[in-house]
């Protein structure tokens, strides 16, 4: 029998980290294969991927990877429970998987798994104490951090809930609990270097100092954190006009799509609520500089990262209805590429999987999945409009499976 792990992962650019997860996860559960769901062409912060999707499927297949599904746009956008909530429930459906890995800072999955229970089952109590905290005008994260630590009085909790990464490890174990999966968590504990640390460390470095590195052109001190067989195809990217850095590379888009938008159309968007739709439209008719947007919005309640999803909302049309489907159903299995090895994994998947645009369009007539895709396809012909050489729309149809 088959041992398949699965991960969930933006690889955002992939680096020495990823592969020392890849590694130590394969070996924690003795896996054969690995699976990974990995996010489109944009990201969980709100931003674009630093890469399209196809030259970081690439890269992944290079370093270990057997299959590369993609998360769904609207998933990839989403808070964390939503992200989580669609990649788990593609890996639970591809029927093969055993085993999930993802990453935590903290080296105790019982904790993380005692925190998951608790918000999964929210207690009468810690509703009370949430809301009592978002009274005071603090965002819901750090809300939902007082109000676990004021019901429970554990300090490990606290600091546990500070971390992006512990977070998203809460999220991906109550999403196996939703959904009664019988895929086995392994915690990873990040080697080395925090998710947005400033610094090197050994050959580590986070996924946001490599983008710095990126777009500052040190190529030698990038050379030092990321595998060899990375760093030609991220080199190449980046030459070659490929490469987007943060929402400024869009905008233009932002702005437009923004200016064109009603207070109503604007209240629709996902995460817009409480009046949000006024302080944006507002401030969108005062500054044409994205930056100066975010901070004209940004408050205690509302988080930079919160501000910036919902200007990809407005940029790719995603509605509340949109987001509401997307927590509702089964996402498709879109496959973006695989290795040698990995193509043994296909004819074990009784789902049906998407290696054809176009022939999914043609036999698939639940609209809720062709509206997914249609978001999937806008956020490729957006992203390709930067590029310096070679920017064409329908890249879905026509780039192939990578190999």
């Amino acid at each position: 029998m088959k041992s398949v792990l699965g991960i969930i992962a933006e690889y955002n650019p992939f680096h020495n980290g990823h592969l020392y997860q890849i590694e130590k996860a394969k070996e924690e559960c003795n896996a054969d294969y690995v699976v990974v769901v990995m996010s489109g062409n944009f990201v969980q912060r709100g931003l674009p991927a630093v890469m399209n999707k196809w030259d970081r499927a690439k890269i992944a297949i290079e370093n270990g990877v057997d299959l590369v599904v993609e998360l769904p746009t609207i998933f990839s956008i989403s808070n964390a429970e939503n992200f989580a909530n669609g990649g788990i429930k593609i890996l639970n459906e591809l029927g093969i998987v055993n085993h999930v890995a993802f990453g935590m800072e903290c080296d105790n999955l019982n904790s993380i798994n005692e925190i998951s229970e608790l918000m999964l089952n929210e207690p009468q109590e810690l509703s009370i104490n949430i809301k009592e905290e978002l009274q005071k005008g603090v965002s819901y994260p750090l809300a939902r951090q007082n109000a676990i630590f004021k019901y429970t009085r554990n300090n490990a909790f606290k600091e546990i809930l500070n971390k992006p990464n512990n977070i998203l490890a809460i999220e991906y174990l109550k999403a196996l609990k939703r959904i009664s999966s019988p895929i086995i968590p392994i915690g990873i504990k990040r080697y080395m270097v925090d998710s947005n640390s400033e610094s090197f460390n050994d050959s580590y470095a986070s996924s946001s100092l490599i983008r710095k590195l990126i777009f500052e052109n040190k190529w030698d001190k990038i050379l030092q954190v990321v595998p060899k067989k990375s760093f030609s195809n991220l080199k190449k990217s980046y030459e070659d006009g490929r490469c987007a850095y943060d929402l400024k590379t869009f905008e233009r888009e932002i702005i437009y799509k923004l200016r064109t938008m009603s207070i109503e159309e604007i209240k629709n968007l996902p995460d817009v609520s409480e009046g949000l739709e006024n302080l944006i439209y507002k401030a969108v008719g005062e500054t044409n500089n994205i930056d100066e947007l975010i901070n004209l919005i940004k408050n205690k309640r509302i988080t930079q990262t919160k501000i910036q999803r919902i200007m990809l909302y407005a940029l790719l049309g995603i509605t509340k209805k949109d987001m509401d489907d997307s927590i509702n159903i089964d996402p498709y299995i879109r496959i973006l590429g695989f290795s040698k090895k990995g193509e043994n994994l296909l004819k074990d998947i009784e789902t049906n999987v998407i290696t054809s645009i176009k022939r999914f369009e043609e036999t698939n007539s639940k609209k809720e999945l062709q509206r997914m895709l249609e978001i999937d396809k806008l956020s490729s012909n957006i992203y390709s409009i930067f590029y310096k050489n070679g920017s064409k729309t329908n890249l879905d149809y026509t780039q192939g499976l990578i190999k």
